[in-house]
């Protein structure tokens, strides 16, 4: 596999508010509220990734079991009790809208991988606002804070544009791509994004986990 060349990083927005080092069940942007999920969120958080639109790039991703919801619930609540940190409720804080969940954001360790997964998807109806870089970039705030020294990295289909330009934009830079592994589609590619040059190490468990084997 190729290791990528690395794009310029931009300037990166101000600093989300915080209500104390390190707690970071709740955090507030300009434009959004980033909450840990409760139970009255799951049937948002389902119907969000029951969408196919939000699942263009991936259409076997949309998810048809009602039961997901409250399961993505309590992994966010498990997440936060772990590692301090892990996916959020997104909403949108102008008037009126403030109650429906209609994101989900953050960062996790998954499976004990030796970086943070940052993770972005948005309903529809609230995109082209900036939104996911926002809550992104309070994403990879929290993370660093958390624990500075575990990579945040992003993975993403290369014919998903917004969600390149999304990874870019919050200054994260191309360090693998390849087949994706598993994926239906035999001409699908996969990006690994990072927020710093991997070591060595970082870079064999790339490899390890994202590089086909015959």
């Amino acid at each position: 596999m190729t290791q990528a060349g690395q794009p310029e990083r931009p300037e990166r927005p101000e600093r989300p508010e915080r209500p104390g080092r390190s707690d970071w069940t709740r955090v507030r942007t300009p434009g959004l509220l980033l909450d840990l999920p409760v139970a009255d969120d799951a049937g948002d958080l389902f119907t969000l990734h029951a969408d196919p639109a939000v699942w263009t790039h991936f259409p076997g991703g949309v998810h048809t079991d009602p039961a997901t919801g409250a399961a993505m619930v309590e992994q966010s609540v498990r997440q936060f009790a772990e590692r301090g940190l892990g996916y959020w409720s997104v909403r949108v804080r102008a008037a009126g809208r403030g109650d429906t969940v209609v994101g989900r954001v953050g960062c996790c360790v998954p499976e004990d991988a030796p970086w943070w997964n940052l993770y972005y998807r948005l309903s529809p109806r609230v995109q082209g606002h900036g939104y996911a870089r926002e809550a992104g970039q309070a994403a990879l705030v929290a993370a660093h804070d958390v624990d500075p020294d575990r990579p945040v990295m992003a993975f993403l289909l290369e014919h998903n544009t917004a969600s390149r330009r999304t990874a870019e934009a919050i200054g994260l830079r191309l360090v693998w791509r390849g087949p994706d592994l598993g994926n239906p589609d035999p001409g699908a590619v996969r990006l690994v994004y990072l927020d710093r040059i991997p070591s060595a190490e970082i870079a064999a468990e790339i490899d390890r986990r994202f590089t086909p084997r015959s």
